[in-house]
């Protein structure tokens, strides 16, 4: 069996996934990179997009909104703002999310704190759309 690499993925809430795996392809901002075990030491920040988990029975996709990628000898560690398994997601669930994030950005006029929140729900959907229908 090939060598394996711990890896722990890490939200605010809880941690999302922890154990042994074949490889991990991560979005970072620089561009997407994949590890190994054995990688060299790295730490990189990660854009919004679809993490790939090789556990060497199945692939996890799991969409991550941003974050910190941390690779040291003990394996990989990832630190994401939001992290949502799209094994569980729904296609018209998130058009739907979508188009109510569109209509509350329209809605938010020139109140600055609600539109920015607004934005960022969008950018957020959109985002988690596009992981969704790249798998």
């Amino acid at each position: 069996m090939a060598d394996t690499l711990h890896f722990s993925l890490v939200s605010p809430e809880r941690e999302v996934f922890s154990g042994a795996v074949q490889q991990v392809v991560v979005p970072g901002t620089e561009g997407d990179f994949g590890v190994l075990a054995h990688h060299a030491p790295l730490m990189s920040t990660i854009k919004p997009g679809l993490l790939r988990i090789f556990t060497g029975e199945r692939e996890v996709r799991m969409f991550i909104n941003g974050g910190f990628a941390d690779v040291t000898p003990a394996g990989l560690t990832i630190l994401a703002e939001d992290a949502v398994d799209l094994a569980q997601q729904d296609a018209a669930a998130l058009e739907q999310q979508l188009q109510s994030a569109r209509e509350e950005l329209a809605a938010a006029g020139q109140d600055a704190p609600r539109r920015a929140a607004a934005q960022h729900a969008l950018a957020r959907l959109t985002a988690l759309l596009a992981a969704f229908r790249a798998q």
